[in-house]
């Protein structure tokens, strides 16, 4: 539980460093297009860091709480795959990158599922 409130803070934190160092740092070195590419990966890394914040809190309260935890780390695997690419697609422009963003999509899409699967079992 404690870890991925941990986790979660981190995550936010450096949500907030990455966005303040788009906003001021990139917006005149990067395109509209490699712009929106590294905004997409602070709204995606936002929403599941938040998601951390709830599967720390969740972890404490339900029955099957290793689902929590795992769905917890398989959700920090989809936000350094999904929003790490973004950020490195964007400042690199090597558009091979964007062939790792899906299965950090589909790492998000699998926490959820073990979320739901721990809360009907919990």
């Amino acid at each position: 539980m404690k870890v991925l409130l941990l986790l979660g803070c981190i995550v936010m934190f450096l949500a907030v460093a990455l966005g303040a160092f788009g906003a001021h740092a990139l917006k005149k070195r990067l395109s509209a297009d490699m712009m929106s590419i590294f905004q997409t990966g602070i709204q995606y890394q936002i929403a599941h860091g938040l998601g951390l914040l709830l599967l720390g809190v969740l972890a404490g309260n339900i029955a099957h709480s290793s689902l929590i935890v795992t769905a917890g780390w398989v959700m920090l695997v989809g936000i350094l795959l999904f929003s790490g690419s973004l950020y490195v697609l964007s400042l690199s422009g090597v558009k091979k990158l964007g062939a790792v963003t899906p299965i950090g999509g589909l790492a998000f899409l699998a926490s959820w599922v073990i979320v739901i699967v721990a809360v009907i079992q919990g």
